[in-house]
């Protein structure tokens, strides 16, 4: 046999084996995704459980409000026959409001951080490095300490109420609250006295720092006293773990 008709006939099995080969794969795949297509977009499915992982809770916080009514209903109906059980919800309303666990209303003071915008060109200065643009964790606790330092009576943030077992975390450019994430502006409110909670604002390095970077940059910063503030009463778990 020729050099050349050799050559051609190894060419030929060559090709036959990646035929042979294409068509186990293309085979196995299909059994593998059903007829389905098998690989799609990551995004989608995240935002999809993302979706769902929210409706379950809301529908879980529906639950929770519902029995939580007909508690309310049962204790009151002891309360009227049972001079004890009257005595100890008594007790346990009185220290609803320190809780945090009933609505407030007054003077304070609210404050709005948000990231930076591009700017006229779509782009961002070119000094900045992507943590120079956005709203970091220790930001948002600069300002949570300032305003328990300047003596608020109550806190919320979005609109969700600030109680001791709160723990804000950003994780990236968004917020993570009582198991809800909650994208910039963050917006917190204080009552309490506007003059006290300014001058601690004004006092908190933290937040003189990044001011500094909102000039430099273009953070947002806002900062504005009121007489008729509100927050929300707290209604998540109260166990503490």
């Amino acid at each position: 046999m020729s050099d050349g008709r050799a050559r051609a006939l190894g060419w030929t099995a060559a090709a036959l084996a990646v035929c042979l080969l294409a068509g186990l794969l293309l085979g196995t795949t299909r059994g593998v995704s059903d007829g389905a297509e098998l690989r799609v977009s990551d995004s989608a499915r995240l935002s999809d459980l993302v979706r769902a992982a929210q409706a379950k809770a809301d529908e879980l916080a529906a639950t929770r409000d519902d029995l939580a009514g007909r508690v309310a209903e049962l204790q009151a109906q002891a309360a009227a026959t049972d001079d004890d059980v009257a005595a100890v919800l008594a007790d346990t309303a009185a220290l609803e409001d320190p809780a945090g666990l009933t609505a407030r209303r007054g003077p304070g003071v609210t404050v709005s951080l948000t990231d930076a915008p591009r700017g006229a060109d779509g782009r961002y200065p070119a000094d900045a490095s992507p943590d120079d643009l956005v709203v970091h964790q220790q930001d948002v606790q600069s300002v949570l300490n300032a305003m328990w330092a300047g003596g608020a009576e109550a806190i919320a943030m979005q609109d969700q109420r600030i109680v001791a077992t709160s723990a804000p975390r950003c994780i990236g450019n968004t917020l993570l609250l009582h198991g809800r994430t909650y994208s910039p502006p963050y917006v917190i409110t204080a009552l309490g006295d506007p003059a006290r909670l300014e001058a601690a604002l004004a006092a908190e390095p933290g937040i003189r720092v990044y001011r500094q970077y909102a000039a430099r940059y273009g953070l947002g910063y806002t900062q504005q006293a009121s007489d008729a503030l509100s927050v929300p009463a707290y209604t998540g778990g109260t166990t503490l773990r």
